[in-house]
């Protein structure tokens, strides 16, 4: 048999499997938090209030809390390419329909069925990323693939500020309401290429050389629990889930705050031109971009999750103070914002790493849409309470020291998965669920043994 470069091989598979699913969560991203460009204008043209406005932004986490698992259950069943081109095409037409909210009530329904469409759409991805890279593999992949969260604030941020200033009253529409439209119909566009060119199985493609498709499927195989499957109500019952939970949905406050608030945190610092405040907000992701790459690859080489993360969480937390004591200064309050974000971005990569080899077939797809349905709810959380303190003080210090607080404790919860105290809690490969360096004998007649997950580098 023709021996294969591992490297090659994956290099391979990210050329064909990661643009699309790039493009597709830079377009999620994008219409989840664009309203915050639209915030000021909605408040102008509509008399939203600050608390208005975030119960909106966090409605949205709402309904797709509700719909997150069923969606991702129906995903496992009917296959990533329908279900995720159903999902993208569904979310566009409703986030292009927010161009016709003309009432708090009107804003607040169509919020929520955006969530409702959405939900499934970044679990399912993940889901279908763990189809082609193994564990080993996958922070680096994350890394890429989580390019294009920071993207949608490098581009994303100037095109939302061009578009608000440059169509300003055309047709008889205010900029807002074209903003809502030019990013909503691409994900439709987007959602019908899906539907005929995304490719689920790696043992059918023709651009993968037998060798190959034999290789990763060898790689795959090894990774996978020996239990073959894990029934669903043990992702329910499983400790570390719910602790993987509390670590998700604190890294999601924070990602939130930052996302929806930022534009408006921005003109806080002086900046009023909406084409100006675009190119400020690419500055954090553009940051956050860098910490990402730098984050996914040490995590990989190093064969280690735990402190990854929870530098992470220290990095945001330290970011969030740094924007509170920099007052009016603007340069330090955008340092701070850059290095919130870069480490509040630079988590989800190498979290997923965590887990998404815990579990096979339907308790996989049930597992992370339980923790990142879950975890979203702080995508409700955080925009409401930014508000609400907004609206009591007219300043936001209060809800950055909370948010700051916040990622503390995430860390702390991410510093306590130490020891894993069940076979039901994590896979016979401890780094398939990135928790240590060494991984324990996989696949039939494994042993079934609890220890330790952090490697004896680890404990120094």
């Amino acid at each position: 048999m023709t021996a294969v470069n591992d490297d090659q091989l994956f290099r391979k598979i990210s050329l064909r499997v990661l643009p699309l699913a790039m493009i597709g969560f830079f377009l999620s991203y994008l219409n989840r938090v664009n309203i915050g460009f639209a915030q000021e204008h909605l408040s102008a043209d509509l008399g939203f209030s600050y608390a208005v406005y975030g119960l909106g932004a966090g409605l949205f986490f709402i309904g797709y809390f509700i719909f997150e698992i069923p969606s991702n259950l129906i995903l496992a069943r009917v296959g990533a390419r329908r279900w995720i081109a159903r999902i993208m095409i569904t979310w566009g037409i409703i986030s292009a329909l927010m161009a016709l909210v003309d009432s708090a009530a009107m804003f607040y329904a169509l919020r929520f069925l955006l969530g409702v469409a959405e939900a499934g759409f970044i679990p399912g991805i993940l889901y279908y990323m763990s189809q082609w890279y193994p564990a080993s593999r996958r922070g680096r992949a994350w890394g890429i693939f989580y390019i294009a969260l920071a993207a949608s604030g490098v581009i994303g941020g100037p095109i939302s500020g061009g578009v608000l200033a440059a169509t300003e009253g055309l047709a008889g529409l205010a900029g807002w309401q074209w903003l809502f439209i030019v990013e909503g119909v691409p994900t439709v566009l987007l959602g019908v290429v899906i539907l005929f060119f995304l490719q689920e199985d790696y043992r059918k493609v023709g651009w993968l050389r037998e060798p190959e498709r034999d290789r990763l499927g060898s790689l795959l195989r090894v990774e996978a629990p020996a239990a073959g499957h894990t029934p669903l109500r043990e992702v329910f019952r499983s400790p570390l889930i719910w602790l993987l939970t509390g670590v998700y949905f604190s890294y999601n406050f924070a990602l939130y705050g930052i996302s929806f608030w930022l534009p408006t945190l921005i003109r806080g610092l002086g900046f009023q031109n909406d084409v100006a405040v675009g190119f400020i907000y690419a500055l954090p992701s553009l940051a956050a971009i860098v910490a990402m790459v730098i984050f996914g690859y040490s995590s990989d080489r190093r064969r280690e999750r735990r402190k990854h993360i929870a530098a992470a969480f220290l990095l945001s937390a330290i970011g969030f103070v740094v924007c509170i004591l920099a007052g009016d200064n603007a340069v330090l309050g955008i340092i701070g914002l850059m290095l919130a974000n870069a480490g509040a971005l630079s988590i989800p990569a190498v979290f997923w790493s965590f887990q998404t080899s815990l579990l096979t077939g339907t308790a996989l797809a049930g597992g992370i849409a339980l923790i990142n349905s879950t975890g979203n709810l702080a995508g409700f959380a955080a925009p409401y309470l930014i508000g609400a303190v907004k609206d009591a003080t007219q300043s936001a210090e209060i809800a950055l020291w909370i948010t700051a607080g916040i990622m503390l404790v995430g860390g702390a919860l991410t510093l306590t998965v130490r020891t894993v105290s069940s076979v039901r809690d994590v896979p016979r490969n401890p780094d398939a669920a990135g928790l240590g360096h060494d991984a324990a004998p996989s696949g039939p007649g494994a042993a079934a043994t609890t220890r330790p997950v952090d490697s004896p580098k680890d404990a120094r």
